[in-house]
């Protein structure tokens, strides 16, 4: 059985990424690039579906484990009764291959050391053919192939790769698997001292250009660090998490793939990577959105493949059991071919951010958004699956209409704030068009709140996001109506739920764990409307969340205690450096309230 979602810490080399559990052991890497098969999967099934485990030949969890500096080079150690050993892990910058290195060091004493390594293509479903060729293990099977080099004597059996050797205090043993397809020639291993040197270079080289000097400088850093290792650096995407299907409830059904790049990802992550000094990565982004969504604006999907690939089809592999039984294990995502409204002025607001940035834009940049405008012009009205992707019938949801006008209003203020080209006057009579819908049919006055959807009793903690994007401001008793009002019905145990699943609005069965991005957004609010010391307790309930290494998932289960749902998640560590801008006195990424 796969450890607790918060005992892995996380590997990556801006193409793919890795999980380590506490106990030594990788269950989940998936190659060559993030939405790759995986190659370890032991996360979603048992060690059938494929493992590699370095660790004392006791076993057990590590004592202690961190990150060396600002980087992701992890180390584990474990104190056993013969002396303490230490496994240093890496995935260097992509060259030649795909690298992952491992090296056991020895600290005191002298400790009996196991390796087990069971290699399985296609999300565990294909065993290779394994055979020693010119003092490394080679693994094949069709379109992968993969290399393990290493001085220890390797013995196979069982289907699966042992080593058993001895680090005294001082020693160091390396490990370095390659991956390379298998139509071509056998890369060169990397050195592994080398690869860890240069690793540790890159990062912290990388990290120079942090610009944050508020309270929380660490947990900022190291959030912005898995946001920047969950960025496909051939492209400028980033990826929602590194996984596919933990789930959102344990047990239950709610288990999605995230390994794809959702377009309303872009206005938070924009605001995280702009305020915090990191213009290139921001740029990247850009381009990526900018791709993406070229061509017709009726076709704009709410997420894309890494490289902007519109075809995800859902799929289901029935031979892995899930993670602690929580099945279906989904590759792909049905989500894609949603009507979602929000995204076109999520991608509206965010081209919005980096025209403020003074990020350059090519011509094409505005005749993109022209064509969204054109198109929120004659479809703001219509009924949609809202940006919880539900899978029941569209409705009319507020968030929806209010991020259609932020979309809209982006256009107004192109025009009269940088000289774009367009009809402000006509676009300006829109946006009241929308204000005005908004207030009267998703309003409840006798309630002082905003609702899920039109004509609906049920909240939605997106409402909590009507003061950032500037439909209202912080004091309007409106506003503060409703962030009263989901304190009331949302906050369950210290954190936000982003809907009331039991009201079925999503068609789907069971329930989930509080969302950490809403309860973000939740301390935003109490910041906005006036309640700084609430907002800065809660913020800091969110960071004792983070597991021992600095990671959030996407959810948590407040009655079990545990991180939920796919990690590490880049919407909570997004979520996280904007709020701790906020609460530090930066300056609200948000716009300024127009009514």
């Amino acid at each position: 059985m796969a450890l607790r979602i918060e005992d892995y810490g996380l590997l990556g080399d801006l193409e793919t990424a890795a999980l380590v559990g506490r106990d030594g052991s990788i269950d989940w890497l998936c190659l060559p690039r993030f939405d790759s098969p995986a190659c370890f999967a032991a996360l979603l099934g048992d060690e059938h579906a494929g493992f590699w485990r370095i660790a004392p030949a006791a076993g057990g969890l590590c004592t202690r484990r961190r990150y060396r500096g600002d980087s992701l080079i992890l180390e584990t150690e474990w104190e056993t009764p013969e002396g303490t050993i230490r496994l240093i892990d890496a995935m260097p910058r992509r060259g030649e291959a795909a690298d992952v290195v491992r090296v056991v060091e020895g600290v005191s004493g002298r400790v009996p050391v196991h390796m087990a390594m069971r290699l399985r293509f296609d999300y565990g479903r294909i065993v290779p053919w394994v055979r020693q060729r010119d003092g490394q293990l080679n693994a094949i099977a069709g379109p992968d192939a993969a290399w393990l080099k290493t001085p220890v004597k390797l013995e196979g059996r069982d289907e699966t790769t042992y080593a058993d050797f001895t680090v005294s205090a001082g020693e160091r043993v390396p490990f370095v698997l390659t991956y390379r397809p298998s139509h071509e020639p056998r890369p060169h291993p990397v050195d592994p001292e080398q690869a860890l040197a240069d690793t540790e270079a890159f990062w912290d080289d990388w990290i120079e250009d942090f610009d944050y000097d508020g309270r929380w400088p660490e947990a900022v850093r190291r959030s912005l660090i898995t946001l920047k290792a969950l960025t496909y650096h051939p492209t400028g995407g980033i990826v929602a998490a590194a996984t596919t299907s933990l789930p959102e409830q344990l047990g239950g059904p709610r288990n999605w793939d995230y390994r794809f790049c959702w377009l309303r990802d872009a206005t938070f992550t924009l605001q995280a990577l702009l305020g915090t000094g990191f213009v290139t990565e921001a740029k990247a982004w850009r381009e990526w959105l900018l791709r993406a969504v070229a061509g017709d604006p009726a076709d704009l999907q709410i997420m894309y493949g890494i490289d902007g690939t519109r075809r995800l089809p859902e799929f289901e592999l029935d031979w892995l059991g899930g993670y602690e039984g929580a099945a279906p294990v989904r590759i792909g995502n049905a989500a894609s071919g949603q009507f979602q409204l929000d995204v076109w002025g999520e991608v509206l607001e965010g081209l919005h951010l980096a025209r403020e940035a003074r990020i350059e834009a090519d011509d094409t940049a505005w005749d993109v958004q022209r064509c969204l405008l054109d198109f929120l012009e004659g479809h703001w009205d219509d009924p949609d699956d809202s940006l919880w992707e539900v899978r029941g019938d569209p409705r009319h949801f507020v968030h929806s209409k209010v991020l259609a006008w932020a979309g809209v209003d982006r256009g107004v203020q192109a025009v009269e704030r940088y000289g774009m080209d367009g009809p402000a006057d006509r676009w300006k009579a829109l946006r009241e068009r929308i204000h005005r819908d908004v207030c009267e049919n998703g309003y409840d006055a006798k309630r002082n709140t905003f609702t899920q959807f039109y004509g609906s009793d049920a909240l939605d903690a997106a409402t909590l996001l009507i003061p950032q994007v500037g439909f209202l401001p912080w004091g309007d008793p409106r506003v503060v109506g409703t962030v009263e009002a989901i304190e009331r019905d949302l906050y369950r145990d210290g954190f936000v739920l982003r809907y009331d699943t039991s009201a079925g609005v999503d068609g789907l069965p069971g329930h989930e764990g509080a969302f950490l991005a809403c309860t973000f957004w939740f301390a935003d609010a109490l910041h906005g409307i006036g309640r700084r010391d609430d907002a800065v307790e809660l913020f800091e309930r969110l960071l004792d969340l983070r597991n021992d290494v600095g990671l959030l998932s996407e959810e948590y289960d407040t009655v079990a205690g545990r991180q939920v749902g796919n990690t590490p998640q880049a919407y909570s560590h997004v979520g996280l450096v904007n709020t701790a801008r906020h609460l530090s006195g930066t300056p609200s990424a948000a716009r300024p309230a127009t009514r």
